[in-house]
Order: structure tokens, then C-alpha cells, then sequence
């Protein structure tokens, strides 16, 4: 069953290769309902006009329309991820051949897609009841580009 909300992202011509990519960094990933243009349209015919696929159980919708429209840090992926080393291995993947290392655990892929891969350890650690040991993650974390559990976890015990 499709989500009732679904992101959908517009591709100035490399959707195809956007999906491909992020097929290749999760591990749960399918591709559903692939259109191409035809004869007339605005790109060679047999360019992937839109596609549906899924990435760890949430749909997409992309669409290759031309140079129009640029993503922006306005909206982000937020990624929870229950180890450290989920954490590597994404950030890693995501800011390959062009990608972009942010801080706080912000990235930009190659496409210019905006994530945050943050480890689900960041909110229970925030969430301290002792509110200099939560300020002291939270001094921590805007330090970092990828979040690093164990320095977290160091700064909650200064």
C-alpha cells in the first residue's frame, strides 16, 4: 500500500541514476511504476520520465522535468540509525563521488539532496534529566560533522 504522503523529488535529467544510487546505499530498496518520455517530449526518447521506488519502507515519487528547480537544505532526509557503524557506512555512501559533509550530521548527496544521518542514541543522550550533562552532548554534537556515539557518550559523563 503507498504512503498517503509521499516525498516527491524533481531531477533535472538523472533521476534514473539518482534512484540507482540510493538503491545501492540502503538496504531495503524498490523500484515501482517507471514512465519513460516518448516521441516530442522534451528529453530523448526512453529518459525516465518519473519513477516510484521505496527506501527502507518510505516511497519516493522522482521526476526528470529539466533545470527549473534545485533541492535546498530547506527540506531533509532524516535517517535514524541504531549503531555507529550505520551511521559510517551511510555517511560514507551519501557523501561519495560529490556528496557534501555538513554539521550536526547534515549532508548533501551528489544530487544535492539534503540527509541527516543521526544515531537514535543523539535523543535519549538530549534527553538527559541532568541538564548540564544534556547541554554537554549537545555542545558536543555542533562540533561534528558525522555524530560519533562514543564522544557523545563522553561528553555526557564531563
Amino acid at each position: 500500500m503507498a504512503n498517503k504522503i509521499t516525498p516527491f523529488l524533481w531531477f533535472n535529467d538523472n533521476a534514473e541514476e539518482a534512484i540507482q544510487f540510493y538503491s545501492s546505499v540502503f538496504k531495503n530498496a524498490k523500484t515501482y511504476d517507471m514512465t519513460r518520455y516518448g516521441d516530442g517530449a522534451p528529453f530523448p526518447k526512453g529518459t525516465l520520465m518519473s519513477a516510484t521506488f521505496e527506501l527502507e519502507g518510505q516511497r519516493f515519487m522522482a521526476l526528470n522535468a529539466g533545470p527549473h528547480f534545485k533541492f535546498n537544505e530547506a527540506v531533509s532526509f532524516y535517517v535514524n540509525c541504531a549503531t555507529q557503524e550505520e551511521v559510517d557506512e551511510l555517511w560514507e555512501k551519501l557523501t561519495a563521488n560529490g556528496g557534501e559533509p555538513g554539521r550536526c550530521g547534515w549532508l548533501k548527496d551528489r544530487f544535492g539532496l539534503s540527509w541527516q544521518i543521526v544515531p537514535t542514541v543523539l535523543g535519549e543522550l538530549l534527553a538527559d534529566p541532568d541538564a548540564r550533562k544534556a547541554n554537554n552532548v549537545m555542545q558536543a554534537m555542533l562540533q561534528m560533522d558525522k555524530i560519533e556515539i562514543q564522544a557523545l557518550k563522553q561528553a555526557l559523563e564531563k
